[in-house]
């Protein structure tokens, strides 16, 4: 009803994927810079409207080998808070959220992304027919690391907590769709979890890599 979503990926490989949401922001490129360092590939779900704003910015985020995946236009939660709220988006509206984020995205990049992410990670009716109609897989995550809120060692702590073979990370290097978002307690929390990772033996790959 909601449309397909892998959780994890398979559990033959020691690896994980690590994912980012809400960006590209004014600080994706220091998160990349330093994933390029240590050679880490990534999955970056990217708001359209962030990619329409920091285009060159997205543009690098491809350029550097990383996967791009749709993360809807304007960032709108496609499931209301309450069951009887008037705001309730008829499937048209999530089409149409996730169908311009597509095109902003593949005109701004080239790249035409395969996978999407709700925002909030909250599914509603007519996202398997957008899925559909787009040809894009959903993707959720494993754990989740509360990086809007928590401070970076809370944020590893959470992550290594759900650490496993296949295991999909989701982190943030936007705050929906501001612009300049202070994201520093999740650069920190990137560096003191990517050495944890290795050191535990455990490789890196996009979420297309893993599913497959």
């Amino acid at each position: 009803m909601f449309g397909t979503s892998s959780y994890r990926g398979a559990s033959q490989r020691r690896s994980v994927a690590l994912t980012f949401d809400d960006g590209p922001s004014e600080a994706t490129l220091r998160l990349i810079e330093y994933l390029a360092r240590e050679e880490v590939p990534a999955t970056f779900f990217q708001c359209g409207a962030n990619v329409a704003r920091l285009g060159a910015v997205a543009r690098r985020v491809a350029e550097a080998g990383h996967e791009l995946g749709n993360h809807t236009y304007t960032h709108r939660r496609l499931c209301p808070r309450l069951s009887y709220s008037p705001n309730l988006l008829g499937p048209a509206t999530v089409l149409e959220e996730f169908a311009s984020a597509q095109a902003r995205i593949t005109a701004e990049t080239g790249v035409v992304p395969t996978l999407l992410r709700a925002p909030y990670g909250l599914r509603w009716f007519g996202l398997a027919a957008a899925q559909r109609e787009l040809g894009l897989h959903g993707v959720m995550w494993t754990t989740i690391g509360n990086d809007w809120k928590l401070p970076p060692a809370g944020i590893v702590a959470r992550l290594l907590r759900g650490l496993a073979p296949g295991a999909i990370f989701c982190l943030h290097d936007g705050r929906d769709i501001q612009p300049k978002p202070d994201i520093q307690a999740t650069l920190t929390a990137v560096q003191e979890l990517v050495p944890r990772l290795k050191d535990a033996g455990y490789g890196f790959e996009t979420v297309s890599k893993m599913l497959a």
